[in-house]
């Protein structure tokens, strides 16, 4: 492994003076802002709104020093938390009644239920929510229950539903499980060096696995009460399955994990099965071992709800330790409000935290600001020091980096931590904080973890065997965890601003992934924010941090496709719909994090003046509340693409104030070069800063 070496930080009076935070080298002999200079926003106003944002940020901080949002999901949760409670007989716990009530509150009116606000009706959610309300004791002649079940009906019935959710139906005797994709335990038997793997999968869905993989050897079946299957959702004469539907083509993926599949059904047929016991054994030990520093299996809802579900199938009772520790988890993941309940699919304190603190520091926070001294210092508590799966693929890599949640040692994440070693550069702690050695250690495991073509994914390296995007169970849309364009130049981003910079051997690499990546329009998508707008944003931002040059053709190409998806009223918005019809890329109703993604692309593209980034400064303005917030109603975070989908409750807060931190900074920077235009750092002939323009760490 290549030395990083000692990284130090430099300080400034009430901001920093880095790569990343210096105002842009002035726009001479860069094309010209379409739309140029048609106004300026009144400084007394941006300074107020600026005011209200950081405040309301301070008085929302936690006592340790973190922030954390509510991350919202769709009406899944509820219904597979209320599943979860029949499962284990709590037919008549008190919770059922305001997780039903949050579940109608989301009905459309035809009867369906959505993945997300001012989404079509999705059919595996739908399912799910009619057979909880039943269960519940919703009557079927009910107009909310018939609405339900026509239109379900009309979208093809229960054959239509997702592998997951058959699986769920086939537990309470809904759906047979011999038509279920079989997951067997020996899966966690076959070696690191064999084409199939559980490593060779995403983390997420491995930890889905593992659990449902002991659920499926036991096949259980939970009875429900009289009148309350689910049959009539059965199209009459059988309406095809698509899990189980055969290509055309003969040769190919598809059709081989079908026959797969077909070969494994057998076997589970046999009364012989020789491996059954020791493979039980070995993937309890998997899941038990991932439960140490962890809040909860992957410290997400799904696997946390099949690991309960798959030590009651093995026998142990809800006394024992991990089976009340996963319970806990997932009350932990409980919101109350008002006579509802509802589910959050994990939290996110981590990568809520780092956020806020840079919007902080971008908007004017000096670095050495108490608010700011405390999110550093909880931050570096969270370091990851112990090996996760990660390790499987890079044996002799050190521990470093960061997670998502409270608690999540075995799943550091490539993104989280290049946000927190930003987050870092931005805040002064004391000598003998460790931070830097913490922040050297994050940066070689961030470095260690490029993949083989140049990017980076978020868990897991080189996770990109397409082919198993094919197997049955794979209709999840997740399977694998393959280098993305939004993370590869985060990375950039927080290289850019470190003494490496370009010159690193990981850079060319990224670079030509990151290229390659690039659609034809100029935008690049974006797989953990919706959708283009999300990752053209943090592309632009990543090529300037890193010192490419602004004014070459791609990125003209990318402000162009930017310039060109702005609305009316100044704002941006991309609907979740993007991800399946791809006429809706860049188009949805304004929203505050998208708008705040877009203004600060346009300026890391050079677009400071610009009249797309005046009109969109605007709208953030005219849109904040008088606490110092905005509203936001849409989903602007992706789980999984066409499947998941997250309301970040933060990124309506945070972002904004990061986009208008930054065009204040900006736009005094151009002001002040304007007055005296010999003093000005000059630029070289790639567009990048000359001298020491990098944040560097202290220790």
């Amino acid at each position: 492994m290549e030395e990083v070496g000692t990284i130090k930080r430099e300080k400034s009076n009430g901001g920093p003076r880095g790569a990343l935070d210096e105002p842009p080298p002035p726009e001479v002999g860069r094309p010209p802002s379409v739309g140029a200079q048609a106004g300026v926003v009144p400084t007394e106003r941006l300074n107020a709104a600026i005011e209200r944002a950081q405040q309301w940020l301070l008085d929302t901080q936690a006592p340790d020093g973190y922030w954390v949002g509510e991350l919202e999901g769709d009406t899944i949760l509820e219904s597979e938390y209320m599943l979860l409670l029949h499962f284990l007989g709590r037919g008549d716990d008190e919770r059922i009644p305001a997780l039903c009530r949050r579940i109608l509150g989301k009905q459309l009116p035809d009867g369906m239920w959505a993945i997300y606000p001012g989404g079509p009706g999705e059919v595996s959610a739908s399912i799910k929510a009619y057979f909880v309300l039943k269960l519940a004791g919703h009557a079927p002649d009910a107009p909310h229950m018939r609405r339900a079940r026509e239109a379900i009906l009309s979208h093809g019935g229960v054959t239509a539903a997702n592998s997951f959710t058959k699986i769920y139906l086939a537990m309470f005797g809904q759906y047979p499980w011999s038509r279920v994709p079989a997951i067997p335990p020996e899966i966690v038997l076959l070696p690191k060096w064999f084409y199939f793997n559980i490593y060779e999968i995403s983390s997420w869905s491995r930890t889905i696995l593992v659990p449902l993989a002991i659920i499926y050897a036991f096949r259980p079946r939970v009875g429900v009460p009289p009148g309350t299957g689910i049959g009539e959702l059965f199209v009459e004469g059988g309406a095809p399955d698509p899990t189980l539907r055969w290509a055309s083509r003969l040769i190919c993926w598809r059709n081989f994990f079908l026959a797969v599949d077909r070969l494994l059904k057998l076997h589970e047929a046999s009364p012989i099965r020789p491996l059954r016991r020791w493979a039980l054994r070995a993937a309890e030990r998997w899941t038990r071992e991932r439960l140490r520093k962890s809040a909860g299996l992957g410290a997400i809802f799904p696997p946390m709800v099949n690991t309960v579900m798959a030590l009651r199938s093995l026998g142990y009772p809800e006394t024992d330790p991990d089976v009340a520790g996963q319970l806990k988890e997932l009350a932990d993941l409980e919101i109350a409000e008002g006579d509802t309940l509802r589910l959050q699919p994990c939290v996110s304190p981590v990568w809520d935290t780092a956020i806020t603190a840079i919007a902080l520091h971008e908007s004017g926070m000096p670095d050495d600001h108490p608010a700011l001294r405390r999110a550093g210092e909880w931050l570096l508590s969270k370091e990851v020091r112990e090996r996760g799966d990660w390790s499987a693929k890079r044996p002799k890599l050190e521990p470093g980096g960061w997670y998502f949640e409270f608690a999540n040692e075995f799943y550091p994440d490539v993104d989280d931590t290049a946000m927190v070693l930003m987050a870092l550069q931005r805040i002064g702690l004391p000598e003998g904080s460790g931070k830097g050695k913490v922040m050297d250690r994050a940066l070689r495991w961030m470095l260690g973890m490029q993949g083989k073509d140049g990017g980076w994914a978020s868990f897991d390296v080189d996770n990109r065997r397409m082919c198993f995007a094919q197997i049955s169970f794979a209709d999840h849309n997740a399977m694998l965890d393959p280098s993305t364009a939004d993370i590869t130049a985060r990375v950039l981003e927080m290289l850019g601003t470190s003494e490496l910079g370009r010159s690193h051997p990981a850079v060319p690499p990224a670079l030509r992934y990151l290229y390659h990546e690039q659609e034809p329009d100029g935008a690049w998508y974006g797989r953990w924010g919706v959708n283009y707008v999300y990752g053209t944003w943090q592309a632009l931002r990543g090529l300037e941090s890193i010192g490419e040059d602004m004014g070459a053709e791609r990125a003209r190409r990318a402000v162009a496709w930017l310039q060109s998806t702005q609305n009316a009223d100044g704002g941006w918005g991309e609907s979740c719909r993007s991800y399946a019809d791809p006429s809706a890329r860049g188009r949805g109703p304004s929203t505050p994090s998208q708008t705040a993604w877009a203004v600060m692309g346009l300026m890391s593209a050079g677009q400071t003046a610009s009249d797309a980034v005046r009109r969109g400064v605007q709208f953030l303005l005219s849109r904040q509340r008088a606490d110092g917030t905005w509203d936001e109603e849409e989903f602007t975070g992706t789980g999984f693409p066409c499947v998941f989908y997250l309301r970040y409750h933060l990124y309506r807060n945070s972002f904004p104030l990061m986009a208008l931190g930054m065009y204040r900074r900006r736009l005094a920077g151009s002001r002040e070069r304007a007055r005296n235009v010999l003093s000005a750092r000059p630029a070289d002939g790639n567009g990048k800063r000359r001298g020491n323009g990098r944040v560097r760490w202290g220790a």
